[in-house]
């Protein structure tokens, strides 16, 4: 086959890009315009794979540039996979207008240029954030999605009504929205990882980047939620095990055993874990302590989530395979890596 990735220098995407030249034969080409990544990636998935991407400097949101300067240069996709979009809960909140603007904007243009094209498969890169605050744990697919929380959250929940929507209008195609839960970790090796622009807003690499000396403070979000120690559970999943179901629901659609028109998985491990255990996580598997502060909630979390993973097991094959030690420990081995990097400067938010 023949994938774009869209978002592919960016935390999954790179992985995702990794799993596939690692794993098969496919061909893979690349779009990002690094709002929230950099071309080094492009550089470490090379060095992890020995193989060089074809990659492309387009906003998505810009339709024009997108048909005309990668799908009229490129032969036609066999399917696409779409991670590229803003991510940060926080921010969101503060700026709605840009998260509509980027996240709907950009899928928008590639479902034109996939009926433009006649592109057969598409994979989004969706999120648990549809599911709102539950009324019952762990969450199936047949959970009713709830008022978000965020505007991100929304952008994930419009996106999929959309896709299903157009599914519905063309004939020979089919989607598959995967609902993820926390992606952690880094890739085994140290070589890539999680490196937002900026101070991080998700979990991890504030761990990593607190006990490296580079943040000066970790807050824990609230403890006062009615949870096993106070602070909010999560279902976190290792982003290679993530990384590898795309390739599995993309190579699920092409060999024609989806018999619906769009569908949706969950992708969580299907065990909450609450922020002081992955902090305890951290400490076990790397020897460091960390002297956290408790803060208050933030804005857009809710106080748990946990998957269901039931149906992307007996569908698609899909089998977490890291746990969350191993996510702390590689995501420690990649914050070591940026440490040495002569890009460390230059890294630090």
């Amino acid at each position: 086959m023949k994938l774009l990735i869209t978002g592919g220098a960016g935390y999954i995407g790179s992985h995702t890009i990794i799993d596939i030249l690692e794993n098969t034969d496919h061909e893979v080409v690349s779009v990002d315009n690094f709002s929230n990544s950099e071309p080094a990636s492009y550089d470490r998935i090379e060095q992890i794979t020995g193989q060089k991407v074809r990659h492309y400097d387009i906003d998505l949101t810009d339709y024009k540039r997108l048909k005309e300067e990668l799908f009229e240069v490129e032969s036609a996709f066999d399917g696409i996979i779409h991670f590229a979009a803003l991510k940060a809960v926080g921010e969101s909140v503060e700026k709605p207008v840009m998260y509509y603007h980027n996240n709907l904007n950009s899928q928008i243009n590639l479902l034109k240029c996939i009926e433009k094209y006649d592109i057969p498969a598409f994979i989004f890169s969706s999120s648990c954030t549809v599911y709102g605050e539950a009324e019952t744990l762990p969450v199936t697919e047949e959970t009713p999605v709830s008022k978000t929380e965020s505007p991100y959250g929304y952008t994930k929940l419009a996106g999929e009504k959309i896709l299903e929507d157009f599914s519905k209008t063309k004939d020979n195609f089919r989607a598959i929205s995967l609902r993820y839960f926390n992606p952690v970790g880094a890739h085994m090796s140290g070589k890539n990882g999680e490196l937002p622009k900026g101070r991080p807003n998700n979990l991890v690499p504030v761990v990593t980047q607190f006990a490296s000396g580079w943040l000066d403070a970790l807050a824990v979000h609230g403890d006062d939620y009615e949870t096993r120690d106070g602070t909010a559970i999560r279902d976190y999943i290792h982003v290679s095990d993530i990384a590898h179901a795309h390739v599995l629901a993309m190579e699920y659609i092409v060999a024609q055993k989806q018999e619906a028109v769009y569908d949706v998985y969950n992708l969580g491990v299907g065990k909450g874990v609450t922020v002081l255990e992955v902090i305890k996580a951290f400490e076990a598997s790397t020897g460091k302590k960390l002297d956290y502060t408790i803060g208050p909630r933030r804005a857009g979390d809710i106080e748990a989530i946990y998957a269901d993973n039931s149906k992307v097991r007996n569908r698609l094959g899909w089998e977490p395979r890291l746990t969350i030690e191993d996510a702390m420990s590689s995501a420690w081995r990649w914050q070591e890596h940026l440490n040495a990097s002569r890009d460390y400067g230059k890294a630090r938010p």
